[in-house]
């Protein structure tokens, strides 16, 4: 990283006088270096190395994208489309098209590509929209996940556990059955080989071997020889990366916490007394990075393939039932993790599948979530056009059942803002914003080791 964008103030007052005097209780700590993880004496060279291997497309089963592809610096760390465009797309963000031919995608990725903002943080021990990934102690890897006893010791951290599994989905990165070999042991849900094809791919690679040497020289996941490396320390080198680079505090609201009572605009000020009042946005957004990490339902419309749920008589697959599909538990049926508000304007599109296109619908929903839902404009969808998805992309929305059922399992009650205080709200969600966030040039590679193009 060629920068050193954090260098905290000692703690300022951490109230706001208004607020307390209104009842509503203190605001958060500011956040300090002891919020993060430490990546350890070889930090940079593992950061560095980091980089590389998420925008190295040599990472994916057809050589054809990258981790970067969805989560882009020139793209905010998300790729701003409501569904990715995952393994056989063409091109960055929204001017991504579908492909053709033999080498179209087959679908559209079935959530949203979530942005990497603050992910480091040691308050994240869970990832994935429906949180199916999650630190576990009494585990042998240390964590619960999609590949139960399969994934390896040695992760880092949620984080880097997480950069375990985009290379094991068809849809994202490893292509489809009888296109590579990752592809086929994929098909096969054979993890431990999908993960062992791409280390060889590193193996081979001189360039990544010293890169690698340099990154872990000592303790137990030593890498002194090319046959040392792992998928495992691939993904501790991305999660180092992506939580070092993608580290913001630095907001007006950051500042205003550490004792700077003018790093707010007036209108910020009374949109954080709406966000901790009348509003009661902090019942699920507390906390130092604006989330109680637990899961809620709140009426968000469902667009694109769906996860393969289905309600009674229903079998197309187009439903996705969120955290039910972790727990097992009809009552999680539609809740999904609160994301962190942290640099949120930058973030969009917002909602599990991406649903809403600007900040103020995905606000003005949470004011009145069901009828938000059967209000919805399907225009707010930012989805490249392909006709056999287009079909597909709204099915659900178009259901009535569907959309009850979605509905019924709400927990939010309305709640009447005025526009003035809708505007405050907003304006105190854009004081989230840490300006350096706007430009993350310095956060890509030049080129990648095996020579594969930075662009499509």
């Amino acid at each position: 990283m060629n920068r050193i964008r954090h260098a905290l103030l000692p703690l300022g007052l951490a109230l706001c006088s208004d607020l307390v005097a209104a009842g509503q209780g203190p605001l958060p700590e500011p956040v300090t270096d002891s919020d993060y993880y430490n990546h350890g004496p070889a930090a940079d060279a593992k950061v560095e190395l980091g980089m590389k291997l998420f925008y190295d497309k040599l990472l994916s089963g057809n050589r054809n994208i990258s981790c970067a592809t969805c989560h882009h610096a020139m793209t905010d760390t998300g790729d701003w489309l409501s569904l990715p465009v995952g393994e056989g797309g063409l091109g960055l963000g929204p001017a991504r098209d579908t492909g053709s031919g033999v080498d179209a995608i087959h679908e559209r990725v079935p959530r949203n590509a979530p942005p990497v903002f603050n992910l480091g943080a040691t308050a994240f021990t869970v990832m994935f929209h429906d949180g199916r990934l999650a630190q576990d102690p009494g585990h042998p890897a240390g964590f619960l996940s999609p590949a139960g006893d399969d994934l390896p010791p040695g992760l880092d951290n949620a984080l880097a556990a997480q950069a375990m599994f985009p290379v094991t989905s068809a849809t994202e990165m490893a292509g489809q059955p009888q296109e590579n070999d990752v592809a086929d042991a994929t098909a096969a849900d054979n993890l431990p080989l999908v993960w062992e094809l791409l280390a060889q791919r590193l193996r081979d690679n001189a360039e990544y071997v010293a890169l690698f040497m340099a990154a872990y020289p000592e303790g137990p996941f030593a890498v002194r020889r090319a046959g040392d490396i792992s998928f495992v320390h691939a993904a501790n080198a991305i999660g180092a990366f992506e939580g070092t680079a993608w580290r913001f505090d630095n907001s007006p609201f950051d500042r205003y916490l550490r004792g700077e009572k003018q790093a707010m605009s007036t209108a910020a000020l009374r949109g954080l007394r709406i966000f901790s009042g009348k509003g009661n946005c902090v019942a699920c957004h507390s906390g130092p990075f604006q989330t109680d990490l637990s899961y809620h339902a709140i009426a968000m419309p469902q667009i694109g393939p769906g996860k393969g749920d289905n309600l009674p008589g229903y079998t197309d697959g187009h439903d996705d039932f969120g955290r039910e599909r972790v727990t097992g538990d009809p009552a999680d049926r539609f809740r999904f993790r609160t994301p962190t508000l942290r640099n949120v304007a930058l973030t969009g599109p917002w909602g599990h599948a991406g649903a809403y296109g600007t900040l103020e619908a995905v606000v003005r929903h949470h004011l009145d979530p069901v009828a938000s839902l059967y209000s919805y404009d399907i225009g707010q969808a930012v989805l490249p056009s392909r006709g056999d998805l287009d079909a597909m992309d709204f099915v659900v929305m178009q259901n009535s059942a569907r959309l009850a059922a979605i509905a019924d399992a709400s927990e939010l009650a309305p709640v009447e803002l005025s526009e003035t205080e809708i505007a405050n709200l907003l304006a105190f969600l854009h004081a989230l914003t840490d300006p350096t966030a706007h430009d993350l040039r310095g956060d890509m590679p030049e080129s990648v080791p095996s020579g594969e193009p930075l662009a499509d």
